[in-house]
């Protein structure tokens, strides 16, 4: 299997992230504390905010691991090992690095990870 094209994904990976933390920036406020004054605001619009808020949250916490795995995936390029499984050690075939350029580990140890019980 042909090597991957480390600039190629070193790119995509920058674009992916500078674009999470431009979200980032502007969802902040959604996840800000709710306003519970009963008197200005009613019950019903105050359980939409929780909810919004809690779904703006939970938002936040799967960009930031998101960022965490770009991170990782720009130091293993800066390590020359972008591109082998983590767990094995065999090539991550290019069409997953194409969907996920941050993927970690190979096909067949990802599908024996989900098999594997918790």
């Amino acid at each position: 299997m042909p090597a991957p094209d480390v600039a190629h994904f070193r790119q995509l990976l920058l674009e992916r992230q500078a674009e999470l933390l431009t979200v980032a920036d502007t969802a902040e406020a959604a996840a800000g504390t709710v306003e519970l004054d009963q008197t200005r605001v009613g019950r019903l619009s105050r359980m939409d905010a929780l909810q919004q808020q809690a779904m703006s949250q939970e938002n936040q916490r799967r960009r930031a691991g998101e960022l965490k795995r770009i991170v990782q995936a720009l130091r293993r390029i800066n390590d020359d090992e972008y591109g082998y499984c983590v767990e094995c050690g065999e090539d991550i075939a290019q069409n997953r690095l194409e969907i996920d350029p941050a993927a970690l580990l190979c096909i067949r140890c990802a599908s024996e990870r989900e098999k594997a019980p918790d």
